[in-house]
């Protein structure tokens, strides 16, 4: 009886543990969560009231050129700019929360409809290019790991330093040349042929040609996005191999892997259970880092390949001085890279449970 109690109170522990975790858990998303608003609050009022010091007079970019200065006076109390800069991003804040941006200077079109034709563009580069940056890193890592202290390492090692000396335009550059002007393998210009058409189903033009049965269609965008998704890719890859890599090199110095070597498991045993899983965390953390890096490379990237995504439209806003589009778009980017943020901070707390318990103390 006594051990049955003994049993009993080790299960209730064991519950209650699990039960305070999950409040743990909760508790630490919901801070990061409460920091993302404010970051995303802070970040939209400082471009809000940059843009309000530039010397650019959107009004006088929408009234013709005869308009008097009475006319530009009423637009302006039309619009409230003029208001105070705080009074004036309250307005704006508020219709954005609403999903109203307001008029594209340069189309005299919502905003919002703008976005929502462009992000599935950069949302569908950025997905591709974090899969392949993923991928190479960690076949590179693995591989440079598996034969250390050999002239596959060494030669890993310096392809790697290499790659991640070159930016990710310079990579677009440089492909354009090689393989799309010199070797001519593969388009560089423009999401599909002239002569493919999908239907606009969802939005993402690789998920329409597969919903329209139409494979030729799917590989015709695949293969021209295959060299800005390879470029944005070797911006991340060359760090993710570096930081997998050195995971890795440390895991293999823990008493666990000296432990499951002693139980009888065999070398691949014990990297696919002990060391894949402790030099995965870092790496994934890595890549919550360099979120801002990888859509803030669709600026360069998307612009040098003609792609119309959200970073393509911000330059264009930017040149045309288009200050209703820069401030949405601003807001976008801001949301995608915090969205990521909070993502990759749930997929460590799932995969590491020690996080949770390094919170609570």
């Amino acid at each position: 009886m006594a051990e049955l109690g003994l049993i009993g109170g080790a299960k209730g522990r064991a519950g209650g543990l699990r039960r305070n975790g999950g409040a743990r858990t909760l508790k630490r998303l919901a801070r990061r969560f409460a920091t993302s608003i404010v970051t995303l609050l802070a970040i939209t009022l400082l471009v809000f009231v940059v843009l309000r010091t530039l010397p650019a007079d959107p009004v006088a970019m929408l009234m013709p050129g005869n308009a008097t200065e009475a006319d530009m006076e009423r637009v302006r109390a039309l619009l409230g700019l003029d208001r105070s800069v705080l009074a004036q991003y309250a307005i704006w804040l508020g219709d954005a929360l609403k999903g109203d941006f307001g008029r594209s200077i340069q189309h005299n079109t919502p905003v919002r409809v703008l976005i929502a034709d462009a992000l599935p563009v950069t949302l569908q580069i950025v997905t591709l290019s974090v899969g392949l940056g993923i991928f190479l890193g960690f076949s590179g890592g693995l591989l440079a790991f598996t034969w250390r202290g050999t002239p596959v390492e060494a030669g890993i090692e310096m392809g790697n330093g290499l790659a991640m000396a070159v930016p990710d335009f310079l990579w677009g550059i440089i492909l354009i040349l090689a393989v799309g002007v010199g070797l001519q393998w593969l388009p560089f210009i423009g999401l599909q042929s002239p002569s493919v058409t999908v239907p606009d189903i969802t939005g993402f033009v690789l998920i329409d040609a597969l919903l329209a049965g139409d494979p030729s269609a799917f590989l015709d965008v695949l293969r021209h996005l295959a060299l800005p998704v390879f470029a944005i890719a070797m911006g991340l890859a060359p760090t993710v191999m570096r930081v997998f890599r050195s995971g890795l090199m440390e895991a293999y110095t823990e008493d666990y892997i000296a432990s499951a070597r002693l139980r009888g498991q065999s070398e691949r045993q014990v990297l696919l259970r002990h060391g894949l899983k402790n030099a995965v965390i870092p790496t994934i953390t890595l890549i919550g880092v360099q979120a801002s890096m990888l859509f803030g490379g669709t600026l360069l990237i998307e612009t040098i390949f003609g792609l119309p995504g959200i970073g393509a439209m911000m330059v264009t806003a930017i040149g045309g001085h288009d200050l209703p589009a820069i401030q949405a778009l601003t807001f976008c980017y801001a949301v995608l890279v915090l969205a990521t943020t909070i993502a990759v901070d749930v997929i460590c707390l799932a995969l590491d449970p020690r996080l949770r318990i390094k919170d609570q103390s």
